[in-house]
Parts: structure tokens; C-alpha cells; sequence
């Protein structure tokens, strides 16, 4: 089986005086992907906030390929190797898609300040916009650059935040097409967050259903039924 990357556990997070995130368990391991499900409003977007160090956790243990991580800021995270695409994307509009790109150098050496070729092979269409700006790429484009941008920085754990919201069938597919191969190279974590239920169901291997901050269904995918699943979510597939 897999190396467990992430191990958290018992994790709460808080907005001003209210809980939003209950003690909650996950693990996250190599060449998996760790599907976190649910309707909105029910803490997926803060577990990913909590989990890359943007919004800071209340309490809990978190461990890093088996290091014990305190409650650091997003860019030390970020060093670690968590990589983050967040709900939006949040690219950089007025700056070109190349320079977007260069953003992800930030934790690298400059030794390492290249973009890789495979960047461009999961994602043609950047090479050909290299000189566009963010702001003028569809919503498509952006989604692919915005996964790109936190694969240069080369990330042992990445975290995406409903990659598919508002992007046209086709490209959809071809962003499942790039989670399936970065899971299938094996030195990467991938956790999921996706309303979307059947391309999270495809690409997933152990899923996370959250209920009011709270997990209420966890296991892999072999010990979960389907129908039941998506039942409870109460959600479109």
C-alpha cells in the first residue's frame, strides 16, 4: 500500500467565534488520490484552507511525510511541498500566463527557475498563450494554468478545489485525464475536493464525506457503495 503522506487528526478550525471543522481525521497518501466530499457549506474548502496554511487550524496534530508540522504559514507549507489550487483559481489576471507560471518559482532554488516541458505536454494550450494575459483565458484555461502554476513548484502534496466549477465538458475531461497521470507517477498525494460526483468517483481512491465540519463516511473505494454514496451527498452526478 501507498506511504501515508498526510496524516492529520483531530482537527478543528475556527472563523471569529464559530467552529467550522470538528476533529477531523484524514490521511492522504503517495499515488492516491483522497476524494473530501460533500454539499457546499459543509467545511471542504476550510479543510483544504487548514490543511496548505491559509487560514491557520485551531488545534489538532498534522504530520507531513512524517514530520510533525506546527501551525505554520501557507509559504512554509508551501516549501514543505503542499501545493495548492484554491476554489476561483486566483491566477495573477493582469500578468501573462508565462509570468503566472514563473510565480511558482518561489520556493524553488534558482537553479530549478525553468518551466518543464511537462507542463506544456499536460497542458498544450499554455504554450501557445504563453504571452497572454491570465485575465483574457477562459475559464478553462485558467483552471489549467492555475494546476500548472503548483506544479512547478513540484509538490509531494497537491490540493485541489473543485477543478471542474464552471469549466465546459471537454475540458474536464482533460483535467481528469492530468489528476489520473500525476496520481499514476506515484511520488505525489493528490486530495480532491469535488461536488461533481462522478469524476470524483472515477479518479478517486479512498473518499471523505463531510457534514456540518464533521466526516460521516470515510473508506476506500472498494468498501463503499456507490449509490449510497452519492444518496448521501444529495448532490448532482
Amino acid at each position: 500500500m501507498a506511504g501515508e503522506l498526510l496524516e492529520i487528526a483531530g482537527l478543528t478550525l475556527h472563523y471569529g467565534g464559530s467552529r467550522i471543522l470538528n476533529g477531523i481525521d484524514l490521511t492522504a497518501a503517495q499515488g492516491e488520490i483522497t476524494c473530501v466530499m460533500g454539499t457546499n457549506g459543509v467545511g471542504k474548502t476550510s479543510l483544504l484552507k487548514a490543511i496548505s496554511g491559509t487560514h491557520p487550524r485551531s488545534g489538532g496534530s498534522y504530520r507531513l511525510g512524517g514530520e510533525e508540522i506546527g501551525k505554520v504559514p501557507a509559504h512554509v507549507l508551501a516549501q514543505k511541498g503542499v501545493g495548492y489550487v484554491p476554489q476561483g483559481r486566483d491566477i495573477f489576471p493582469l500578468m501573462t500566463v508565462k509570468e503566472n507560471l514563473e510565480t511558482g518559482f518561489a520556493c524553488l532554488p534558482r537553479s530549478e527557475h525553468a518551466i518543464p516541458d511537462e507542463i506544456f505536454e499536460l497542458f498544450p494550450i499554455l504554450r501557445d498563450f504563453l504571452g497572454r494575459r491570465g485575465g483574457d483565458l477562459s475559464g478553462g484555461q485558467q483552471q489549467q494554468l492555475a494546476i500548472a502554476r503548483a506544479l512547478i513548484a513540484k509538490p509531494k502534496l497537491l490540493l485541489l478545489d473543485e477543478p471542474t466549477e464552471g469549466i465546459q465538458p471537454n475540458i474536464i475531461q482533460q483535467i481528469g485525464r492530468v489528476i489520473g497521470s500525476l496520481r499514476a507517477r506515484g511520488d505525489m498525494a493528490i486530495i480532491l475536493v469535488e461536488q461533481y460526483f462522478s469524476f470524483a468517483w472515477d479518479l478517486g481512491d479512498r473518499f471523505y464525506l463531510l457534514e456540518r465540519g464533521s466526516v460521516i463516511v470515510e473508506g476506500r473505494k472498494a468498501e463503499l457503495d456507490r449509490a449510497a454514496l452519492l444518496d448521501r451527498m444529495s448532490i448532482h452526478a
